[in-house]
């Protein structure tokens, strides 16, 4: 195993999952359990890749509030270093609904993560790095598209690895996927969902956008819920099963797949070994509540 020096640019969240437990009175109480803790997809992604062996800087924006501090703790106890650009401004908050079959519903304030600036992302930088991953969510929002889009020429011309993970449909339709795919274009890996990548694709099934966004990127994964995952790596296809467990909460599977798949292969892993392990980190997640498990 070699240890590398990976950042991770994400937005910085509080996480409110809240799973009914009864059904909802519109003018009155309802049961839930109810779970506040450390969020933001990027963060899930930096926990996971640190958990492989690597050296993780996490880079964005947070407000000068609790929900701040709550997530640095969480991201120093997993032992990934947060470089925080401290803002004027709330920290990003999500609302998770869970749903009976654990899929998710999401409502989210981007609080400070929507004033994060080029120039306090280019002196974290500075220092040499092995791999850049940008969230997707810095792609699909106006005022932080450009930051990514200028971190990720930034690596292609210093012949550093890069990669981009989707995070959410709704958005993504929003700004239309022509816009992502050009903000997205100098990463060399791409990570996606079977939702995301068929609406990057205009395709009917995964197994067609794969071989679709195969053609720009040197390196595809689709995680496929309940169906596993497949990949691409140039001309080569690898399929992988998801692990027969009992879902509670899908929320953070995805980015803890991403993550352990991402950490594996800088380890020098192959895609089917990587892929197979991604697998198992999602098994870990979605047996409990939050993107911690």
């Amino acid at each position: 195993m070699t240890s590398t020096r990976v950042v991770v640019l994400g937005d910085v969240m509080l996480d409110v999952v809240v799973q009914p437990t009864g059904r909802l009175a519109p003018t009155s109480d309802s049961s839930a359990n109810i779970l506040v803790a450390r969020g933001g997809s990027g963060a899930n992604v930096a926990i996971a890749l640190r958990a492989t062996g690597h050296h993780v800087d996490f880079v964005g924006a947070s407000g000068r509030d609790a929900a701040g501090l709550v997530f640095v703790d969480a991201l120093e106890r997993g032992r990934v270093n947060a470089r925080l650009q401290l803002c004027e401004a709330p920290t990003g908050t999500v609302v998770a609904i869970i749903a009976d079959d654990g899929q998710r519903a999401m409502l989210t304030d981007s609080g400070a993560n929507v004033r994060l600036e080029d120039s306090f992302v280019v002196e974290q930088l500075r220092e040499p790095f092995d791999h850049i991953h940008v969230s997707g969510y810095l792609l699909l929002r106006a005022s932080t598209r450009g930051i990514g889009e200028n971190v990720l020429a930034l690596a292609r011309s210093r012949g550093i690895p890069s990669s981009v993970d989707v995070c959410s449909v709704a958005p993504l339709m929003a700004i239309t996927p022509g816009v992502f795919l050009h903000s997205a274009r100098d990463a060399s890996m791409l990570f996606a969902n079977d939702e995301e990548a068929c609406a990057l694709t205009d395709s009917e099934n995964a197994g067609d956008a794969l071989e679709v966004l195969a053609r720009s990127y040197e390196e595809v994964v689709v995680t496929r819920g309940e169906f596993g995952a497949i990949a691409a790596l140039g001309a080569l296809r690898f399929t992988e099963n998801a692990l027969p467990v009992e879902v509670l909460d899908t929320t953070g599977a995805g980015d803890a797949a991403t993550g352990t798949y991402l950490g594996a292969r800088l380890n020098g892993e192959e895609p089917p070994e990587a892929l197979a392990r991604a697998m198992a980190a999602a098994a870990q997640v979605v047996g409990g509540l939050g993107a911690l498990g």
